[in-house]
C-alpha cells in the first residue's frame, strides 16, 4: 500500500504542477490583455481622491464594474455596521460628497444605499463547483494631503492629478482598487475552471484605520476560508520586489479626548474656573508614564494636545488626540485601557466634563505560515518578481488586520503581501507616485494565488 500510494504521488505531483502552470499562463495572458484598462482605472481613480467614509464616487464606479461582470454586490448596511463605523465626518461633508459624487457620473441608485459614509462595498459569484470561500480586501480612500502641481510630478504633468483640493491619493490605494478590478475580470473569464466562492471586499477608510471593523463586524468574512490582502511600497520600495509573509502587524486604538472646563477671569476670580488645560496636560505626562507590557511591544503617544482661551482666562477647554500600539491585540487593549484610565481620572482630578471618542483602530496579528508558504511558491512559479522576502516585519498599523484576525479565529487562514513598486517619495507625500509596472505583477500575482486556492480541493478529486 505504501509503495502504491508513493507511486500515486509521483505521478501526480507533476501533473498537478502542470494543471497550476497553465492556469498561471492564463491569469498572465488575461491580466496582459486588461495592462492598458488597469492603468486608465488607476489614474482616473487618483483624479477622483475620496478621504475615509466619502468614497461614494470611487464605490459607484466599483461596484457599476462589477455588476457587470456578473457578480453579486452588496452596499452600505448589507455589508458593514453602522454601530462599529469610527471616525466619520459630519454630516454635513457626507451629503455634499455624495452630491459631487453623482454630479461626478456615479449611479444614484448606489450612491443613496451608502448614505451616512456607508461606503463598503462587496462582490460574490459562486462558481458551479462546491470549493472555499475565498476573500480578497482592496481599501479605497484616499489622504488629506493637496497634490503637488508642479511639472516633475507625473500625474499633474500627464492630466491626472487630484480634482479635488485638500485630498490625494497619496498611498496607493487607487492602485489596490484598479487592481481588485482586474482580479475580479480574470477570475470570471475562469469561472468554468474554478470551484468555490470568491469575495471581492473594497473597504473605505483604510487611513486612520477606521473601516475594517465596521465590515468584519458585518459578519461578512465569517465563511472565508483563506483571506488575501496587499500593498503597494511601504517597505518593499522598489518594482520586482514583493514580501509574502507579513509578520508584526501591531494592534492600536486612537482617541479624542475633549476636557471641557469652566472659564474664569485668572486674576479676579481663578477659584470659579475649572482648568480643562491642565487636566489634558496632567493627562499626557501621566498617559507616557503607562508601564510598558513585559509580553511584547507597546507603544503610546500624544501626537496633538491643543486648549485654552487665552492668557488671562482659566483653560475651559482642551482636545487630546493619542493612539495606542501594542505587539498582539492583547497588549494593545492593556495599553488603551489605561489610556481611558488615566484620562478619566485628570478629568475628576480638575473636576472638568470629559468626552472620549474611539476614532480609529485596528487588530495584531501576522500571516498564517501555510498561506504565505503557498503565495510565495506562486511568486516563485510566476517568475515575475526579481526580489522575493519570505518574511518581512510589518512593524505598524493596517486595518487589514481586522479580517486576519477575524478569520484565523475561525479555524480559516489569511495572508497580507507587499508588492514592490518604485515610489516617486513616500507614503502619504504631496509628491507620491509609483511605478504603474506594479499594477501588472499585483494582478498577477492576486489573480494566480486565488485561482490556485479555488482549484486546489478540485484538483485532489480529480
Amino acid at each position: 500500500m505504501y509503495f502504491m500510494k508513493t507511486f500515486i504521488e509521483l505521478i501526480w505531483q507533476p501533473w498537478k504542477e502542470v494543471i497550476e502552470m497553465v492556469l498561471d499562463e492564463k491569469v498572465a495572458v488575461q491580466v496582459d490583455k486588461l495592462k492598458k484598462l488597469t492603468i486608465e482605472r488607476r489614474r482616473f481613480l487618483h483624479a477622483y481622491p475620496e478621504p475615509g467614509w466619502t468614497e461614494f464616487h470611487t464605490a459607484a464606479f466599483a461596484a457599476k464594474i462589477l455588476t457587470n461582470l456578473g457578480y453579486a454586490v452588496s452596499l452600505g448596511d448589507a455589508v458593514l455596521n453602522p454601530e462599529k463605523m469610527m471616525g466619520v465626518p459630519e454630516e454635513a461633508i457626507l451629503k455634499e460628497a455624495a452630491r459631487q459624487a453623482i454630479k461626478n457620473g456615479a449611479k444614484a441608485e448606489f450612491v443613496d444605499q451608502m448614505a451616512g459614509g456607508k461606503t463598503g462595498i462587496m462582490a460574490v459569484f459562486k462558481f458551479a463547483l462546491p470549493g472555499p470561500v475565498v476573500a480578497l480586501r482592496f481599501d479605497m480612500d484616499s489622504n488629506d494631503v493637496c497634490e503637488a502641481q508642479t511639472e516633475d510630478h507625473r500625474p499633474y504633468k500627464c492630466g491626472f492629478g487630484s480634482k479635488k483640493n485638500g485630498a490625494m491619493h497619496a498611498c496607493g490605494h487607487d492602485g489596490h482598487t484598479a487592481v481588485g478590478l482586474t482580479v475580479a475580470q480574470v477570475l470570471m473569464s475562469l469561472k468554468d475552471e474554478l470551484a468555490g466562492t470568491i469575495k471581492l471586499i473594497f473597504q473605505p477608510a483604510e487611513e486612520g484605520v477606521r473601516g475594517a471593523r465596521a465590515m468584519t463586524a458585518s459578519g461578512i468574512v465569517d465563511d472565508v476560508d483563506y483571506m488575501l490582502g496587499a500593498h503597494f511600497g511601504f517597505k518593499m520600495k522598489h518594482t520586482g520586489q514583493v514580501a509574502c509573509d507579513v509578520t508584526g502587524f501591531l494592534a492600536t486604538s486612537k482617541y479624542d479626548a475633549e476636557f471641557i472646563g469652566i472659564p474664569a477671569h485668572a486674576g479676579a476670580a481663578p477659584e470659579a474656573g475649572r482648568n480643562a488645560l491642565l487636566a489634558a496636560a496632567c493627562a499626557t505626562l501621566n498617559l507616557h508614564a503607562i508601564s510598558r507590557h513585559s509580553d511584547g511591544a507597546s507603544r503610546i503617544n500624544v501626537g496633538s494636545l491643543v486648549a485654552g482661551s487665552g492668557r488671562n482666562i482659566i483653560g475651559d477647554k482642551a482636545v487630546l488626540k493619542l493612539e495606542t500600539r501594542g505587539a498582539t491585540s492583547k497588549i494593545n487593549q492593556y495599553m488603551a485601557g489605561e489610556a481611558l484610565r488615566i484620562i478619566k481620572a485628570a478629568a475628576a482630578m480638575y473636576d472638568v466634563k470629559l468626552k472620549i471618542r474611539e476614532v480609529g483602530s485596528a487588530a495584531g496579528g501576522s500571516n498564517t505560515p501555510e498561506l504565505s508558504k503557498k503565495v510565495q511558491m506562486v511568486a516563485e512559479r510566476l517568475a515575475i518578481f526579481d526580489d522575493i522576502v519570505p518574511t518581512a516585519d510589518f512593524g505598524a498599523s493596517e486595518d487589514f488586520s481586522y479580517y486576519m484576525e477575524r478569520v484565523q479565529k475561525k479555524g480559516g487562514q489569511a495572508a497580507y503581501m507587499m508588492v514592490g513598486a518604485d515610489l516617486a517619495a513616500g507614503h502619504h507625500d504631496s509628491y507620491f507616485d509609483f511605478d504603474e509596472t506594479a499594477l501588472d505583477y499585483a494582478a498577477k500575482l492576486l489573480s494566480s494565488v486565488t485561482a490556485q486556492l479555488l482549484t486546489d480541493k478540485f484538483i485532489e478529486k480529480v
